[in-house]
């Protein structure tokens, strides 16, 4: 953390109306350097077809000379390779890869957002931050309601959060605490960049940050601080009725009630609010759900939050208690997946096939890997057993494996076992970006 920034973020968190000038010089060589130091060198080129490496082989003259465009007021920013990743639908995810150059400077203008804005984003804001992630999301909600009295749940989707961004709003939203046109120039550059699709064809969306680029997070958090959490903290929560919660990673979101008369409220104004920001919510992912913890309807309803599914149950002392679980859907994807990686692999020596197997079956487990959630992890530990055999026996044209000569293999390439790996995040969290 360079000390200028370090300035900024204490500035920030002291006086919570202060606006910021002079920050475009702090895009110096020193702070470009130390940002190519943090930059991925192995991620995709952009349309320039420069890579990370090639880039580095002249790092200091480019930088050089990128400084100096930055100082005349020249820069300009490279069109966004799209790709296209395949969803668990079936559909396809558009990202946007900008050029490598263009990601070196969107890392510099992030790190000073951020040093910025952390002072600012509620404890209710989860992702794309420093030492938070998902799983954190996941363990607010289980301890808000497990501890609290929340008996109704407003679960909402926001349709297409990142290609409909307003330019506008986001622009406005910066000033308020940036008071630099220089760096508004330059934010406005990169949402205003083309995008190359795979077709060749150039468009020019009027709206949205492409998913992908460095920058796109940090400006989405932005967005729906001003948007969403500071709203639902300054003026839900002092007009409704009874105690409310919202629990938001990215454009993930849960809201819990303790009256219904408050979760229906919300309801009808949400879309309003998101919608005067440009947003719109997907009507058929969003609903208000009855949620008791005790009575007849206890244990009936559920809703699903970042990968797992929420319901009431009871511990060894009959009492209310939340368990969680890997949602259906997200189980059936990732035994679907996982059946695909091991077919269209099973070509590979069996050091290296078992290698790369593990380290997925370890990210597997890491995420899933929370209390309670043991069933659903041998569940799909048993799925991974039989696609092990069935495909390594489809390594030649003959039966390579019987029952007894699978299990010995596995004791020279053992698999990963299931385990509980989450543990709560411990207090004391520091504010600034690493």
């Amino acid at each position: 953390m360079q000390t200028s920034l370090q300035g900024i973020a204490a500035k920030a968190a002291k006086v919570k109306q202060h606006r910021f000038r002079d920050l475009y010089r702090l895009l110096d060589e020193k702070m470009l350097h130390d940002c190519w130091r943090g930059l991925r060198k192995n991620a995709a080129y952009g349309v320039d077809r420069i890579s990370a490496e090639e880039y580095g082989e002249r790092l200091e003259e480019n930088i050089r000379q990128l400084v100096e465009r930055l100082k005349r007021k020249s820069y300009r920013a490279k069109l966004v390779r799209r790709h296209y990743i395949p969803k668990a639908d079936g559909k396809l995810r558009p990202l946007g890869i900008p050029a490598t150059e263009d990601k070196l400077l969107q890392l510099a203008v992030t790190r000073i957002l951020t040093a910025i804005y952390e002072q600012d984003f509620l404890p209710v804001s989860f992702g794309y931050r420093p030492n938070l992630g998902a799983l954190d999301a996941v363990h607010k909600l289980t301890l808000t309601l497990q501890f609290g009295r929340y008996g109704w749940i407003v679960e909402a989707d926001i349709r297409g959060f990142f290609d409909n961004i307003s330019h506008e709003w986001l622009l406005r939203m910066l000033a308020k605490r940036i008071d630099d046109r220089a760096l508004l120039w330059l934010i406005e550059k990169w949402l205003k960049a083309g995008v190359l699709d795979t077709n060749g064809q150039v468009l020019h969306p009027a709206t949205g940050t492409p998913q992908g680029g460095i920058i796109s997070p940090v400006l989405a958090n932005v967005y729906l601080h001003y948007a969403l959490d500071s709203w639902f903290q300054q003026v839900v929560k002092k007009h409704v009725r009874g105690k409310a919660e919202l629990i938001r990673y990215a454009d993930d979101f849960v809201c819990v009630f303790a009256e219904e008369k408050a979760a229906v409220d919300f309801y009808r104004v949400l879309g309003q609010r998101l919608g005067k920001f440009g947003l719109e919510l997907a009507a058929e992912k969003t609903q208000v759900i009855a949620f008791p913890r005790e009575g007849p309807a206890a244990g009936q309803a559920s809703f699903e939050f970042l990968g797992f599914e929420f319901r009431w149950g009871k511990d060894r002392q009959g009492k209310a208690h939340l368990k969680r679980r890997t949602a259906r859907k997200k189980l059936r994807n990732s035994r679907k997946q996982l059946t695909q990686w091991c077919r269209r692999h099973r070509h590979l020596r069996l050091g290296d096939w078992f290698q790369q197997l593990n380290r997925k079956l370890a990210g597997y487990y890491q995420y899933y890997g929370v209390p309670g959630n043991s069933k659903s992890l041998q569940e799909f530990q048993h799925h991974v057993q039989g696609q092990v055999w069935k495909w390594l026996n489809r390594r030649s044209q003959r039966r390579s494996y019987t029952r007894s000569g699978y299990h010995a293999r596995l004791t020279y390439f053992p698999l990963v076992p299931p385990r509980i790996n989450y543990r709560p995040p411990r207090s004391g969290r520091s504010a600034l970006p690493r």
